[in-house]
Formats: C-alpha cells, structure tokens, sequence
C-alpha cells in the first residue's frame, strides 16, 4: 500500500473533530434551550477544535525576542475585507485583561459566535487564499477543500444563542485539549433520534424565517431608494409642468389684448367710414339742387369744352400716373403680406403683424383726412360758384371732372375698405389656426422633454459608469508612469555601475601591467645579485668621488650604496626610480646591476 500524506491525514482528522463538534453543540444546545454560557462544555470544546483547526499550518513568524506561532494575524486580517468586523476588532483591542495574540483571537472567536457571523466572516478569509499565503503553509486546513466544508458546517451554529462573558474571563492561560469521552455514543443518544428529528425540523423552518427576514429587509431597503428618487423627480416635473403653465397663461393673456386691440382698431375704421358716408351724401343733395339751375348754362358751356378739352387730357394723364402709383402701391402691398406669413412662425412675428395693421389703419385714417380736406376744399369752391355765378359757365367742366373723381374716390375708397375687411378676416383666421398649432407644438414638447429627461438620466448613469472607469485608467497609468520612472532610475543606477566597474577593470589592467614589470625587474635583479655574491663594500674613508660622473661627495652629493655590486653613486648619478607596491615612494636603482641603493652614512656598517 502506498504511504499516506501525513498532512492530509491530519486535515481529515480535523474536519471530522470539527463535524463531531459541531453536531455534539448543536444537539446539547437544542436539548439544553439553546442559549449557552461560557463554562458550558460543548461549547468549550467547540473553541479548542476550532483553535486547533485555525493552528494547522500556521507558518512560524520570527519576532524581536523568540519565534511567534498565533492565529490572531490571519483573524485580524478579517477587519479589513468584511467592514462589519471592525468593531469586534475595536472591542478585542480595548479589552483589559488580554495580553497575547492568542487571547486576542479566543475572545474575537467569542464574540463573532455571539453575533452569528463566524461562518461570513471565515468565509471572506478563505477566499483571499493570496492573502493566507503570508500567514498558512500550501498544505494548511484553511486553504484546502476541509476550510470551505468547516464554513459551512459553521452556518449551523446560527440556531444557538449564545452569552458569554469575555471580560473577566482569563483567555491567555488556558489550555486547548481535546476531550473525546464527549463524542463517544451512548444508548440514551440512540433513542433521541426522533426527537432530534424534529427538533432539527424547526430549527431549518427557523433559518428559512430568518434567511426571508433578511431578504426583505434588503428588498424594503431598495424600494425606499426608488420612492425617494421618484418622489425627487416628480417634484421637479411639477415645477416644470407650473412653469409650463404659467407661459401658457401669458401667452393667452397677449392673445385676448391683441384680439382686444383689433376689435378696437375695426370699431374706428367704421365710424370713420359712416362718417364719410355721411358727407358723401350730403354732398350729392347739394350737387343735384345746383344742377336744376345749371342746366340752363349748359348750351353756353359747350364752347369752352374745346378749350377744357386740353386741360382735360392732362387731367387724364395725372390719372395714368396715379393708376401707376396705385399698382405700385397695391405691389408694396402684396410684399408686405408676403412678409406678413414669413413672420408668422413666432410670437414676436404675430406682434409684428399687428404693428403693421396699426400702421395700415393710421394710412387709412389719414387718406380718410385727406379726403376730408378734399371736401372742405370742394365745398368751398361750390360756395364760391354761388358768389360767382358769372364764372359758373366756365368752371362748369372742372366741376363735372371733380365730381367724377370724387365718385371713382369713393368707389376705390369702398373697395379698399372691402379688401381690409377680407384681409382682416384672413389674418384672424390665421391667428387662429396659428394658435392651435402653437398649442399642438406645446403638447408635442411637453412629451419631448418627458423623452428628453428619461434619456438625459440614462445618459448621466452611463457618464458615471465612464467616470468610474476614467479614474480606475487613470490609477493605472499612474502607476504605470511610477513603474516607468523606477525602471529608468535603475537603467541609470545600472549605467553608473558599469562605468565604476570599467574604470574598476582599466585600473587593475594599469595594476596587473606595474606588476609584471615590476616582477621582471625583481627577477633581473635577484639574477644580477647572483652574479654578483662575494663582493664587499667600499670603506667610508676609500669612497671619495662618485662612479660615474667622477666628482667628490659632499653635504649636496650624498652617497648611495649598491647592495648587490657595492658600486658608491651620488644622489645627482643614481636618478634610476622604480615603483614597488610595499612602499607608498619610489626606490632608487643601480645603474649597472638595477639593484637597490641604500643612503650611507658615516656610521654605517655593511
């Protein structure tokens, strides 16, 4: 048989202690009513497996003094991936009694079995398996299979209520021994199956109960969001729909006074027409009195018919001139009403409309003016015919043209007003209809900006999505420039290195090439010494003049003395230096057999 993993023996040892454990509190509690103290002994036994179970693995941390071996570095790591823990944590820390790790982590066990929440929060340890890598060895119980099936066995306990007094209670000495005399079967337990049964049964219903609480309140939660969003949004399209209201208002406000002021200005177009009228009238009864008696005169007024004849032609071309001025006229007007339907798309247009009906009607009151004018003047010269009745023969034909002209006056007068009606008619039928396709518009824009919003809230989600996004690619490259200047201040640490290290290698060249001509030299010197064994020095009072250049010594010429050849050179002649690496100066060197030379004194002794 192959050899088991002594490893995976272990880890299945656990489970199985933690799967008795767990099973033995359940039922005890059930049995005992489910709300537990400290001393009771299942529940002590429950922390010493799961003491041991979070012990498996643990890698050994060096400290100052000793190594370190405890379970509360992996249990504190909890405060920062599950936020709900940062208060047992604050609470584990504040208490006065603890003063190690381990009975920092036995009290945070403690308490996470009170609040119902160790099998959450050893499930968020178990997922980070990168982080328990600083804290477990590969083959731990916490990250393995066994770890994730001990969480869910944990999910359980949430049946037992438990109250338990940390504070006092002395967590740094005890000792986590494992009883097995608890797990072992009885007879009594055998016959409680059925009760356990049941018992089990209403603890699942339970659980549903509270698992449905929660879910509730989640979903309660949420919808209270929505309504208060909604609730938000709904002010503000009251506050729009008002506002669009009162616009409404206004603007048929300024309809009633433009219509107001258009009945106005029809009530004065039609006195003045009446009045008018009046004088026309009065005026015909008058001419047709004064013809009775003109009749009479009529044979003599035919011979200045001749003589009129002319004054009559240029009369008709005055007329062919105002004919033309009136076609211009009556042009002018038609551009005017082509202006008129440009500018009828706006409000602003329609005011300017009616200031240009105003215009028209002040042309017409003043034309009604002239024409007034005009009758005086007629009636005047009709009372100057009376006075003089012996010119009347003469003015007969003059006053024939002008009654002429004031009848097609007045014809043209009564059709001019007959267009202005019509044209009236017309542009209030415009201004209606202009005013149901305003309001059809304005029904049209108040479903456009309902559109306009949906679209602009959907719009400002996805920009917060894009927002998010921004910020996370903007961390990134940030980081991304850090890394880069890293990478650049170690391209120039490399450089650096590199030079010393070349200038390191140059020198030992310059080193290594000294030293073999030193070497050389030493070997040519240790062969000239060879040769030259059995020679002895030259007496102070014998040497008197250098060897080479013949000259006695004295305080400026001192003596220097060969070892190997025993030849007495001055200071001047013996220049030969050569570097050795014992001595920081370099030595002098015979000339002849490259020996050292040593100063001599009067006391020295070869």
């Amino acid at each position: 048989l192959a050899a088991k993993d002594p490893t995976a023996v272990e880890r299945a040892n656990l489970l199985n202690m933690a799967k008795l454990s767990i099973k033995g509190l359940i039922e005890s509690a059930l049995s005992f009513g489910r709300t537990l103290d400290s001393d009771y002994p299942p529940l002590q036994q429950f922390f010493v497996v799961m003491e041991h179970c979070l012990k498996h693995g643990l890698k050994v941390r060096k400290s100052f003094l000793s190594y370190n071996k405890t379970i509360w570095g992996p249990l504190e790591l909890v405060e920062k991936l599950y936020p709900e823990a940062e208060e047992i944590a604050a609470s584990v820390r504040d208490l006065p009694g603890l003063k190690t790790p381990l009975g920092r982590a036995r009290a945070w066990l403690r308490l996470a079995l009170m609040q119902k929440k160790m099998a959450d929060y050893l499930r968020c340890l178990i997922i980070q398996r990168d982080l328990l890598s600083e804290f477990y060895e590969y083959h731990a119980l916490m990250m393995e299979e066994e770890g994730a099936v001990i969480v869910g066995l944990l999910v359980g306990l949430n049946v037992i209520d438990a109250n338990l007094c940390v504070k006092g209670e002395d967590l740094d000495s005890q000792v986590g021994v494992i009883d097995f005399s608890m797990y072992l079967k009885s007879d009594d337990d055998i016959g409680g199956k059925e009760r356990n049964e049941q018992i089990a049964a209403i603890l699942d219903q339970k659980n549903y109960v509270e698992e449905l609480n929660r879910q509730l309140n989640s979903t309660v939660s949420s919808l209270h969001a929505r309504v208060d969003s909604l609730e938000k949004s709904n002010t503000k399209l009251i506050e729009e729909l008002a506002i669009a209201k009162n616009n409404i208002i206004k603007l048929q406000e300024e309809n009633h006074q433009l219509r107001s002021e258009n009945t106005l200005i029809l009530m004065k177009t039609q006195h003045h027409l009446e009045a008018t009228k009046v004088d026309v009238e009065a005026e015909l009864q008058t001419y047709k009195h004064s013809r009775q008696g003109l009749d009479e005169m009529y044979n003599d007024a035919r011979r200045q018919l001749r003589e009129e004849s002319q004054l009559r032609q240029d009369m008709e071309n005055e007329l062919v001139v105002q004919v033309s001025m009136k076609h211009e006229i009556e042009l002018a007007m038609k551009l005017l009403e082509k202006d008129i339907h440009e500018k009828q798309d706006t409000l602003i247009g329609l005011r300017q409309q009616l200031d240009e009906v105003k215009a028209i009607n002040m042309e017409m009151y003043q034309k009604l003016q002239v024409s007034e004018d005009a009758m005086k003047e007629k009636d005047e010269i009709i009372g100057r015919l009376e006075d003089k009745t012996n010119q009347i023969n003469a003015t007969m034909k003059q006053l024939e043209q002008r009654l002429q002209q004031a009848e097609e006056a007045q014809m043209e007068a009564e059709a001019e007003d007959e267009k202005l009606k019509q044209e009236y008619v017309n542009k209030s039928e415009s201004l209606q209809k202009e005013f149901s396709q305003k309001e059809k518009q304005l029904l049209q824009l108040e479903t456009d900006l309902k559109i306009e919003k949906e679209w602009r809230q959907t719009l400002e989600d996805d920009l917060q999505k894009e927002k998010e996004t921004v910020s996370h690619l903007r961390i990134e490259t940030q980081e991304i420039i850090n890394l880069k200047k890293e990478f650049l201040k170690l391209q120039e640490k490399k450089k650096q290195l590199k030079r010393i290290c070349e200038d390191q290698e140059a020198a030992l060249q310059e080193l290594a090439s000294k030293l073999s001509e030193s070497k050389l030299k030493i070997e040519d010197i240790k062969e000239a010494n060879k040769a030259l064994q059995g020679q002895v020095w030259l007496k102070d009072k014998e040497a008197t003049h250098c060897k080479l250049c013949e000259k006695e010594f004295s305080l400026s010429k001192r003596k220097h003395h060969c070892r190997n050849c025993g030849e007495i050179f001055c200071n001047a002649c013996s220049d030969n230096e050569l570097p050795l690496p014992s001595s920081p100066k370099p030595v002098r060197v015979c000339d002849s057999c490259h020996a050292i030379l040593i100063q001599r004194c009067s006391s020295h002794v070869p």
